[in-house]
C-alpha cells in the first residue's frame, strides 16, 4: 500500500473511515445496539488491508501473524478478548463470541482457536492475512538486522513515512448504551506470544454507560502501564469531566508518567466525542449531534 505521506494514501484512508462511519450510522439509525455497531465497524476495518488488524496485520519475529482484539459492553461491563491468535479473519468477532458464550473474558493462542472451532467460526490460512506490503516490511527489517520489536511507527519513522495501525470503534446508541472495540496485529517484529494493550480491559479498551467508551492505539506497553482507558474513565467519574477534558487529562497523564506514544478516541455518556494523541498523526473520525455531523481526519500531533 501507499503511505500517509502521499495524497492518494490519505484519501484512501479517509474514504475507508467515512465508509465505516456510514455503516455505523445505518446500524444505529435502525435501532441497532452500540455493541452491534462497534463489532460491525471494527470488522470492516479488519477487512481493510490498509490497517494493522485482521488482513494487513504486521508480522512477528518469526514472520507470522498474531492478533489481539477486545470488545466491551457499557451496559453491564461485559467484555470479551482474544490474544495472540492466528488464522482468524475477524478477531473482534471472536472476542464477541468469548464475551457471549465462554463465561470468560480472555482466551489466548491455541485455546482461543479451539474455542473458535467449537463456535463454528471459520478459520483461514495465515497467507490470507499477510499483505505484500507487510511481508516487504518484515523482510526489510530482517535484512537490516532488526532483532527487537518495532513500534507501529518505527519503520515509518525510519523512512519518514507513516503506516496506519491498530483499529478501534466506539458508539452510543439511541438507548444511551455505550460500547467499544479494539483490534490489532500488534507491533512489527515482536516476540512470539507478545500481547499488547488492545485486548486488555482498561488499557486499550473500555466502556461503561456511566462514563464513556474508549479505544486506544499506540505503544501498548505504555497503555498497559498507565491503564489509560480506565484512567480516562476515572477522570469522568471522579471529576465530572466531559469527553474532551477527560481525554486531555488522560493524555497528559500518559505523557507525564511514561512518556507514552499513541492516542485515544472517546465518547462520553452524553454523546460528546473527543480524541487526542501524542504521535505525528492519527486517522480517526466520528459522527455526533444526532448523527448529522461527520468528521473524518488524518491530522498532526496535538
Amino acid at each position: 500500500m501507499d503511505h500517509l505521506n502521499t495524497a492518494a494514501a490519505r484519501a484512501a484512508c479517509l474514504k475507508s473511515i467515512r465508509d465505516v462511519l456510514e455503516r455505523g450510522r445505518e446500524i444505529l439509525a435502525r435501532g441497532g445496539s452500540a455493541l452491534q455497531a462497534v463489532e460491525a465497524c471494527a470488522s470492516l476495518l479488519e477487512d481493510d488491508p490498509q490497517f494493522n488488524a485482521g488482513c494487513g496485520s504486521v508480522l512477528n519475529a518469526h514472520g507470522k501473524v498474531e492478533m489481539d482484539a477486545a470488545i466491551m459492553d457499557g451496559r453491564d461491563l461485559s467484555a470479551g478478548a482474544v490474544a495472540a491468535v492466528s488464522n482468524i479473519a475477524n478477531p473482534v468477532r471472536l472476542a464477541g463470541l468469548v464475551m457471549a458464550r465462554s463465561g470468560h473474558v480472555m482466551l489466548a493462542g491455541a485455546g482461543a482457536l479451539e474455542f473458535a472451532a467449537q463456535c463454528g467460526m471459520q478459520q483461514v490460512p495465515d497467507d490470507c492475512l499477510v499483505t505484500r506490503e507487510r511481508l516487504r516490511e518484515y523482510l526489510d527489517a530482517r535484512c537490516q538486522g532488526d532483532t527487537v520489536p518495532l513500534r507501529e511507527d518505527s519503520i515509518a519513522g525510519r523512512k519518514e513515512e507513516q503506516n496506519p495501525g491498530t483499529i478501534g470503534a466506539i458508539a452510543r446508541d439511541i438507548y444511551g448504551n455505550l460500547a467499544a472495540a479494539t483490534s490489532t496485529g500488534g507491533v512489527a517484529n515482536k516476540h512470539r506470544g507478545r500481547i499488547g494493550d488492545s485486548p486488555i480491559i482498561g488499557a486499550g479498551v473500555y466502556a461503561d454507560n456511566e462514563t464513556c467508551a474508549i479505544s486506544a492505539t499506540g505503544n501498548g506497553e505504555d497503555f498497559m502501564r498507565s491503564v489509560l482507558a480506565k484512567t480516562i474513565a476515572g477522570y469522568m467519574e471522579l471529576s465530572g469531566h466531559d469527553a474532551a477534558r477527560a481525554t486531555r487529562a488522560g493524555i497528559e497523564y500518559l505523557m507525564r508518567k511514561v512518556n507514552g506514544q499513541g492516542g485515544v478516541i472517546v465518547i462520553d455518556s452524553a454523546g460528546n466525542c473527543a480524541s487526542r494523541f501524542t504521535t505525528r498523526c492519527m486517522i480517526h473520525g466520528w459522527i455526533e449531534r444526532g448523527g448529522t455531523a461527520m468528521r473524518a481526519i488524518v491530522n498532526g500531533k496535538y
